[in-house]
C-alpha cells in the first residue's frame, strides 16, 4: 500500500476501481505466467504481515526479522521500511515459492493476498482521514487479466481472505503518515524511540516481553481485559502498540495507556 497524495491520484498507471466497478482475473496453474509474479520483488511487509508470517513458520518475531527481511531507511524517510528478502538464486525469487506454488499461502502478505489490485493510502486533512484506493494493475506478462472471471474490489477480498490485512494495513498507514515529520530530535532514526516504534510495530513478540517482563505494568495502568487480550492476541496486541507509539513518541492520548501515579 503507497501513501498518495490527492492531486496525484487521477495520474497514477492502471485502472482506478471503485466499489462497485468489474475487473476480469484468474490465476491458477494452467496460465503461462503461473509464479513469474514471484520473482525479484520488491515486496514491502506491513506489521500484520510480519505476525502471519512468524506464526506461520513457528519462529519468533526476531528469527523472522532476521531471516527473511531487509530493513532500509531510505534517504529523506523517518521510518525504515521492511521489505521481504528475495532468496540468492539467479532469479531471485521468493524464498516461500517452490514450483507446487507457495509454502505460507494461507498467511501470504497483504500485497501478494489483493493482487492483481494495488492499493494507496489517501490522508484527507479536512477529515483527518487516512482512505484507501484501488487499482488493477497487473503486470503486462500476466495472462490471469485474459481470464473471463468477473470480481469487484469487494469479492474479490472476500475470495483472498483479505479484508482483515486490508483494514490492518490502514491501521498501520494512519500511524506511518505521522513519520512524514521528523520526530526523533537530536537522538536520529538510531536512537531510543526510534528502536521502540520498530519493536512496537515488527516485533510483535519483543512488545509482549516489554509490556509483561519490564517495569511497564509499574508504570502504567492497563485494564485487566487488556492485558488478557493482548497476551492471547497478536492482532490485538499490534493494535495495541499503535496506541502505544502514538503515546510514546507524540504524547496521544489512549484510554488504554494509563500513567500511574
Amino acid at each position: 500500500m503507497k501513501q498518495i497524495d490527492l492531486n496525484d491520484i487521477n495520474k497514477l498507471l492502471g485502472i482506478r476501481l471503485e466499489k462497485n466497478d468489474i475487473f476480469k482475473f484468474r490465476c491458477h496453474p494452467g496460465v503461462s505466467c503461473f509464479n513469474l509474479c514471484c520473482r525479484n520483488l520488491n515486496l514491502f511487509l506491513y506489521p500484520y504481515d510480519v505476525i502471519r508470517l512468524k506464526n506461520n513458520l513457528g519462529i519468533s518475531s526476531d528469527r523472522f526479522l532476521d531471516d527473511y527481511v531487509d530493513v532500509v531507511l531510505r534517504p529523506g524517510s523517518h521510518f525504515p521500511e521492511v521489505l521481504l528478502k528475495m532468496s540468492g538464486t539467479e532469479e531471485k525469487t521468493c524464498p516461500f515459492l517452490t514450483p507446487g506454488g507457495c509454502t505460507v499461502y494461507p498467511d501470504r502478505p497483504d500485497t501478494c493476498r489483493t493482487f492483481p489490485i494495488e492499493q494507496g493510502a489517501v490522508y484527507d486533512a479536512k477529515t483527518d482521514n487516512v482512505n484507501r484506493v484501488q487499482f488493477f494493475r497487473p503486470p503486462d506478462f500476466c495472462r490471469g487479466q485474459d481470464e473471463e472471471t468477473e470480481w469487484t474490489p469487494q469479492t474479490w477480498a472476500n475470495d483472498q481472505n483479505a479484508e482483515t490485512y486490508n483494514k490492518m494495513t490502514l491501521r498501520w498507514y494512519e500511524i506511518r503518515r505521522l513519520f512524514e515529520d521528523n520526530p526523533w530530535g537530536h537522538e536520529g532514526p538510531d536512537g531510543r524511540k526510534a528502536k521502540m516504534a520498530f519493536m512496537a510495530t515488527y516485533n510483535i513478540d519483543g512488545l509482549k516481553d516489554f509490556i509483561f517482563n519490564s517495569t511497564f505494568l509499574k508504570r502504567f495502568k492497563l485494564k485487566s481485559s487488556t492485558q488478557k487480550r493482548i497476551k492471547k492476541d497478536d492482532k490485538a496486541l499490534l493494535l495495541f502498540g499503535f496506541e502505544w507509539i502514538k503515546f510514546y513518541i507524540w504524547g496521544i492520548q489512549s484510554k488504554e495507556i494509563i500513567v500511574k501515579k
